[in-house]
């Protein structure tokens, strides 16, 4: 099931988040700070434990994906497909006309991912991550 997250939901996104991306990880008052801040969108995929998430931003006519993360038990089944398809259904009909994201030079899993996903690189960030690894910077246009 993918719904909208809601407050209650900050604790268990925490600590997916720690579990998934260590020294990076937001905090539970980071997530709670994003369920509620302005144009914020998160969205689960929750079976009876958490599956998965996204976060978006949107802004006027951008959208921008900020995180997206499925737990390693559910990983291989469309799950974070399935997130990325609500995710940017909800940002065309927000009135976003386009999603940003930006993704490690090194981690081609998630590059060939989103590039079968409709999105392209417009721009790189260099040294922008702790280990040194660029950003690409890419883009997708939303359709309402």
């Amino acid at each position: 099931m993918i719904r909208p997250a809601t407050a209650g939901d900050a604790a268990a996104i925490a600590g997916l988040e720690a579990a998934l991306f260590g020294v990076d990880a937001w905090s539970a008052e980071q997530v709670s700070e994003e369920l509620t801040g302005f144009g914020a969108g998160f969205i689960l995929h929750a079976g009876e434990e958490l599956a998965g998430y996204v976060v978006t931003r949107t802004i006027g006519d951008v959208s921008d994906l900020q995180r997206i993360a499925v737990d390693a038990a559910y990983q291989r089944g469309g799950r974070a497909s399935a997130l990325l398809r609500e995710a940017m259904r909800a940002a065309a009909a927000s009135g976003a006309e386009r999603m940003l994201l930006e993704v490690a030079e090194d981690n081609e899993a998630a590059l060939r991912f989103y590039a079968q996903r409709g999105f392209v690189e417009i721009d790189r960030r260099a040294r922008y991550y702790r280990s040194g690894a660029a950003a690409i910077v890419m883009a997708a246009d939303l359709f309402p």
